[in-house]
């Protein structure tokens, strides 16, 4: 039987250690973006932002100003009533059960609604795992990736729960549609991914499901 010598621990300990200090210089990559609050008096009436709504299928790679993003995100499910701790978007027995990835440029970060901040998941460029096949949408400066966690609901019918995740995603995703239409942005839901990397990549457990994603950008001037 093979013996663990003292040298194996040291080699294999050096190598954990590396492998540690090389995670924690990857996560470093990216640092937390504080947003700005958001300005409730801009855009359209809604019924005016109803009349524009639309699916766009052109977007440009213009990155979005530190204050359209905060607006962005506080208009899809953002706290508007901090006191009671309740979104801009409901959700079946207010489970709060969407959260939002944002992937950009730089790297991939996780709406943090009651911080109101970006909190940093992985650095790199992985818009293209959203885009997918779709081509026309992969220049989007920013895609708002809608993730359920099911099990914030109670009870254990997992069915019932991922008819009631994709109804709040809709919801999320509307919100997104509406603030792009009023304030002049360009967006379009979307389910197409890579289901499969963006999991990996993102860490998922079992218990959160991609839902849909929007890409936001500038109009094509």
């Amino acid at each position: 039987m093979y013996k663990f010598k003292l040298t194996d621990m040291k080699r294999f300990l050096s190598l954990l250690l590396f492998s540690a200090i090389l995670g924690n210089l990857y996560s470093q990559d990216l640092k937390s973006i504080m947003l700005n609050s958001p300005d409730k008096t801009r855009g359209l009436p809604v019924m005016q932002a109803l009349a524009k709504r639309a699916s766009a299928t052109v977007f440009t790679g213009e990155k979005l100003k530190l204050q359209d993003l905060s607006d962005l995100l506080w208009a899809a499910n953002g706290i508007n009533r901090p006191e009671l701790k309740k979104r801009t978007a409901p959700s079946a027995m207010n489970a709060q059960d969407i959260d939002i990835y944002v992937f950009m440029a730089e790297g991939v970060y996780l709406y943090n609604a009651a911080a109101n901040l970006l909190d940093p998941v992985v650095a790199g460029d992985q818009r293209l795992l959203v885009a997918g096949r779709q081509a026309e949408v992969a220049n989007a400066s920013v895609f708002l990736v809608m993730v359920s966690d099911i099990s914030r609901f109670p009870g254990s019918d997992e069915a019932m729960k991922l008819s009631l995740a994709a109804m709040d995603a809709g919801l999320v995703s509307q919100n997104i549609s509406l603030f792009c239409a009023g304030t002049g942005l360009s967006t379009r839901p979307r389910a197409t991914m890579d289901n499969v990397k963006i999991k990996e990549i993102l860490k998922l457990k079992d218990s959160q499901h991609l839902m849909l994603n929007n890409p936001v950008s500038y109009p094509q001037k």
